[in-house]
This record gives structure tokens, sequence and C-alpha cells, in this order.
């Protein structure tokens, strides 16, 4: 039912009383943000790839996590557990685990590291990349420490499984090679617990045989054996194994192997798996080889190509024979024309020869100067004779009277007398040059080799 009109204008309440409103502050937002989502969300695990890294002087460490189609801002606080921190890199593809939550300065929503994994890369890896760096930072790998391998070597010892492919691939390449290479094969396994350390104890047996064969008592002992392997030392040691997974090649990659083969006198080769497999050994090694056959050929080297210089060395002596029999020929061919030039008839000729040049180098100056001399007279007959006073009046008048012609040549009667006139106004005597700037009536006067014409211009 309407409510009654008191009057014409009564039309009700125009403007009703305020409706109740919640008005937040930002930080009271922020923080209902920040609750809800370490409550909804709270602990996560994200992928991603590292941008914009940022270690600060306090220890703490930012970055962004991003994908193609969106980036999250990440903390890791010095003090976490995370011991995977310095794994962190720009670009670097990363599992995180952390807590999501609101920096409620900014207004803005991050993830709190607690792990880090390598994205795609088990802990195997991650223990790969901790101990690479670890010896890195202790020398282990660095370029100076790396020993050259002999360029022929008479007595390698071998590290690896005998029942092995890799001990048929090297044997293969050395007899194919170098049939007289010989071998201490120091057995142990490859694979599976204990592996490294039967590897780091079969490079320091064969290191004690090495340096007991340079003494009278060439004889090798171990704790648990006694071998003896005859008088000979060994120029290197071959690690090797064929190809397998991590898990099947981690044994080369244990702290063991790599301090083994640190601390051996002998230079190593190492040879593990194919060539797109790298083990902590291989950065130790003093050389590394991309698979056993490999290693095997580049033991082998220096022998192998000595065969072509063996092969060549006959006709290599044949020619330096042949250089040397020429250079012997042309020095006695020298000798024997230096000889015949000291000889004293030819010396003699030589001299009767410089005699005759000289006597007709001086018959041809006498005449020359003879020559001289008579032109120095004749020059002075004739400066002479010009001194006499009557000769020097007729030299003068004749020279006048040749300048009398020549003026004579030019003067204008001459000109007249070639059938040229010269016509003048008779009042004024001036020579007329254009025909234009004569008058009509005017008065002329023409004047020819002989004789005058007055006339009048029409």
């Amino acid at each position: 039912m309407s409510k009654p009109t008191k009057s014409q204008w009564d039309f009700g309440e125009l403007f009703p009383p305020a409706e109740t409103r919640k008005v937040l502050s930002v930080w009271e937002l922020t923080s209902d943000i920040k609750r809800l989502l370490e409550k909804q969300i709270g602990q996560i695990w994200v992928s991603g790839e590292i941008t914009n890294l940022r270690a600060q002087s306090s220890g703490h460490v930012y970055f962004t996590l991003k994908d193609v189609a969106a980036q999250l801002s990440c903390v890791l606080f010095r003090g976490a557990a995370a011991a995977q921190k310095n794994l962190l890199a720009d670009g670097q593809k990363v599992l995180l685990q952390g807590d999501v939550t609101v920096y409620e300065a900014r207004g803005q929503y991050q993830l709190i590291v607690r792990a880090v994994e390598l994205q795609g890369v088990g802990a195997l890896q991650i223990a790969f990349e901790k101990l690479k760096q670890k010896l890195a930072a202790e020398g282990l790998f660095a370029p100076e420490r790396k020993r050259p391998l002999p360029r022929y070597a008479r007595r390698i010892g071998l590290v690896t499984s005998p029942t092995g492919a890799a001990v048929r691939d090297v044997l293969h390449v050395i007899q194919r090679r170098h049939p007289g290479l010989e071998i201490i094969l120091a057995p142990c396994r490859v694979q599976g617990d204990g592996a490294a350390r039967e590897i780091a104890a079969a490079i320091r047996l064969l290191n004690e045989f090495h340096s007991n064969a340079q003494s009278p008592k060439s004889k090798v002992t171990d704790s648990a054996t006694a071998l003896d392997f005859g008088s000979g030392t060994l120029d290197l040691i071959l690690v090797t194994r064929g190809g397998g997974s991590l898990e099947d090649l981690w044994a080369f990659n244990e702290e063991p192997v790599a301090r083994a083969i640190f601390e051996s006198a002998l230079p190593v080769v190492s040879a593990v798996g194919h060539e797109i497999d790298f083990t902590i050994a291989d950065f130790v090694a003093d050389l590394r080889a991309a698979t056993p056959s490999a290693a095997a050929e580049l033991i082998t080297e220096g022998l192998f190509s000595s065969r072509a210089f063996v092969a060549g060395a006959f006709d290599h002596l044949r020619r330096r024979v042949q250089r040397r029999l020429a250079n012997a020929t042309e020095t006695y061919e020298s000798l024997a024309g230096r000889l015949a030039r000291l000889h004293p008839r030819r010396q003699l000729n030589d001299s009767l020869q410089r005699l005759d040049d000289l006597q007709a180098g001086l018959l041809r100056g006498l005449k020359t100067t003879v020559r001289a001399r008579g032109r120095v007279l004749e020059h002075l007959t004739g400066r002479f004779l010009r001194a006499k006073p009557a000769l020097a009046l007729k030299i003068r008048r004749e020279a006048l009277r040749q300048l009398e012609r020549r003026l004579n040549a030019l003067g204008p009667e001459q000109v007249l007398a070639r059938g040229y006139s010269i016509t003048m106004d008779a009042a004024t005597g001036a020579v007329l040059r254009e025909a234009a700037k004569v008058k009509a009536g005017q008065q002329l006067r023409t004047r020819l080799a002989k004789g005058e014409i007055k006339s009048a211009a029409e």
C-alpha cells in the first residue's frame, strides 16, 4: 500500500540513509590476501627459467622464475637450507620448492624458496655439479698440471673390467696399430657399489708397481695379494669402460677416483662411455678420449704415425744424398773456377789486357786534348782579329747596313711599291680605315707609290 501524500509536493524521501559499507585499508586487504594464499596454496613445487638473478651483499638471493606465459618473483634467504643455491644462474631451468606468500610492502606475491633442483635432472646430476665445482676450486682440473703423453709408449697400465667390451676394443686397436705394446691389467669393477674404491685402488696399485719397478726388486704388494709383474716401468695409465647411463658411469664421478687420478705419478688417460659422456675422471685426467678405441688410438699414435716416416725413409735419405752431392758438385765447380782465375798465366794475361786498355785510353785522351787546344787557338785568333780598329769599324758598318735594309723593308714606301695605297682626309691628313666613317662629299687624298690622287666621296 502506497504511503499517503500530504500535499501535491510530497514525493517521499529523495535521499535515503547511507548504506552500510565495509572499507578496508591497503594493509588489511594485503594481509587478507596473504593469509588466503598461505592457507589455500602453501608449500608447492614450481618449474621455470631463472631470470634477473640478484645476489645481495646480505646473502639473500632474488630472482624471477618465468615461463612462456607468466612470471613469479622468488627469494632465497641466506639462512635457507637449500644447499643447491650455487646452481642458480640466469637462463637455468629449475624445480623450486617453496611457500607462496605476499610481500606486503609492495603488495606483490612471491615464492620463498626452500629447495632447488635442476629441472629434468635428479640427485645424481646435482651431486655431479657440486663435486665438479668443489674439485675445480681445489685446482684438480687446472690445465697447467696436465702432462703430455709419451710419444712412443712401451708399457701401459690398464684399469677396467676384464670382461667388459672396453678391454676388447682397446686390445683390438693396439694389436692392429702397435702389437709390441705391453699392457699391465689391473682388473676392477666399473659399475655398482664399491666400484669407485676398486678403480682408485687399481690406479694406486699401478703407480706402486711403476715405483717399485725402478728399484732392483720388482714386486708390488697390496693388502690382499702380492703380484710379481717382472721388471719394467709404465709410461701411462688408461682408465676406461664402455658406455651406459649416468647411473652406470657413476663410479667415475666419485671423489676417490678423482683423487687417485690427481695423485697419480703417471699420466692418466680417461676414456669412459661414449663421446657425449663426460665424467669427473675426464676432467681430472691428463687427457680425455671420447671412447676406449679412441684412447687406444691416441696412445699408439706416435708409433703408428712413424710407420709412414719409416716407409718413406729410403726416399727421404736418397733425396738428402742427392742434395748433398749437388751441393758438393756446386762447391767443386766454384773452387775450380776460383783456381782458374788465380792461375799465374791468367793473372799475366789479365795484366796485359789492362795495359792495352790503358794505352788505348791514353791515345784517346791525347787526341781529345789536341782537338780542345785547337779550338782554343781558333777562338783566340778570332778575338785577336776582332780587336783591330779597322776591322771593327768594317764590321760595325756592315751591321749598320743590315739594319738599314731591314728598316727600309718595313717602311710604308716598300708597302706602296707593292701596289698598296693610303687614303687620307684631305683637310686633316688623317688616315681613313673604315668606309662607314666617310661622309658624302668629303674631300679625300690617296697616296700611291708615285704621286697622289684627290677625290670626293659620294
